[in-house]
C-alpha cells in the first residue's frame, strides 16, 4: 500500500506541478550577476535580454516599471547566470527560476578560450543561450493549460479513492474564515478580511478543479455537494480541508 501511495504521489506531483518555460509570461532580467562586481558589468545583463527576447520571451530588468498585466509574479520567471570555475576558459550558464527559486529549465554551459574578458563573458553567454533558442519557447496560457477534463478526472478519483482507503483528515472551516476570490491572470487569488492572500490557484479546463498553493502545500481545490474542499497530502494521508470561499 505505501509503494502504491508513493507512486501516486509521484504521478500527481509530476503531472499536475510539472513546469516549463512556456507556463511562464515574461522573464525578470536582474541588473547585476553574484559572480560579478558591477551592475551589468561586461554588458552581460545587456546581452541577456537581448538573448531573451530574440527567443520570443517578453523580458524586463528588475529595474524596469513593468506592466500592469505582468504583476502576478509568480506568473514570471526570474533569470540567472552563473560562472563555472575553469582553467584558461571562461565558462557560464543560465538558469530559468519560477517565484519560489525552483529552478525550471538550467542551460548547458557556454565556453570561451578568449583572454579579454569583454570578448570571453559574451561569447560564453551567447554560446549557454543557443539551448535556450532549441526550447522554442511559446507562451502556452499558464502552468494549468494542459490539464483537460479527461487528463482531470481520473486524477481526482485516484486521489479520493486512496484517501478513502488511508484516512482523510476533515479541517472544517467556519464561517467567520470566509475567503474572498479576486481574479488573477491565470486564475484567482483567495483573501480572508485582513486582507491577506492565503491560496493562490489556478484554473484547469475543469470549473470543478483548480491547482492550488497554500504557504508550502500544494495541492487541489475541488468542489463537491457545492462545497470547496483543499486536498493534498500530508504524512503520507490525504488531508481534505473545507474552504469556504466567495467567488
Amino acid at each position: 500500500m505505501k509503494t502504491k501511495f508513493l507512486f501516486l504521489l509521484l504521478f500527481i506531483s509530476s503531472f499536475c506541478f510539472s513546469q516549463s518555460v512556456n507556463d511562464y509570461i515574461a522573464v525578470i532580467v536582474p541588473v547585476k550577476y553574484d559572480f560579478l562586481k558591477n551592475e551589468n558589468q561586461y554588458r552581460l545583463n545587456t546581452v541577456t535580454k537581448f538573448n531573451l527576447k530574440k527567443a520570443g520571451f517578453e523580458a524586463f530588468y528588475t529595474s524596469e516599471a513593468i506592466p500592469k498585466e505582468y504583476n502576478d509574479r509568480c506568473n514570471l520567471l526570474y533569470v540567472d547566470v552563473k560562472e563555472e570555475k575553469g582553467f584558461m576558459i571562461t565558462k557560464l550558464f543560465v538558469t530559468f527560476n519560477d517565484c519560489n527559486g525552483k529552478v525550471i529549465f538550467k542551460s548547458e554551459t557556454g565556453k570561451s578560450r578568449e583572454k579579454e574578458y569583454q570578448v570571453a563573458y559574451n561569447e560564453a553567454l551567447n554560446l549557454a543561450f543557443e539551448s535556450v533558442y532549441a526550447l522554442h519557447y511559446k507562451y502556452n496560457g499558464g502552468i494549468a493549460s494542459s490539464l483537460t477534463p479527461d487528463k482531470v478526472a481520473p486524477i481526482i478519483a485516484s486521489v479520493q479513492a486512496l484517501g478513502a482507503v488511508i484516512a482523510v483528515n476533515s479541517v472544517e472551516n467556519t464561517g467567520s474564515n470566509m475567503l474572498y476570490a479576486q481574479p488573477t491572470t491565470l486564475g484567482f487569488q483567495l483573501i480572508d478580511s485582513t486582507p491577506k492572500v492565503v491560496f493562490k490557484i489556478f484554473k484547469t479546463s475543469n470549473p470543478t478543479c483548480f491547482i492550488a498553493f497554500k504557504d508550502s502545500k500544494q495541492g487541489v481545490l475541488i468542489a463537491k455537494d457545492e462545497q470547496w474542499f483543499f486536498e493534498y497530502y500530508e504524512n503520507e494521508k490525504m488531508v481534505s480541508e473545507k474552504v469556504v470561499v466567495k467567488f
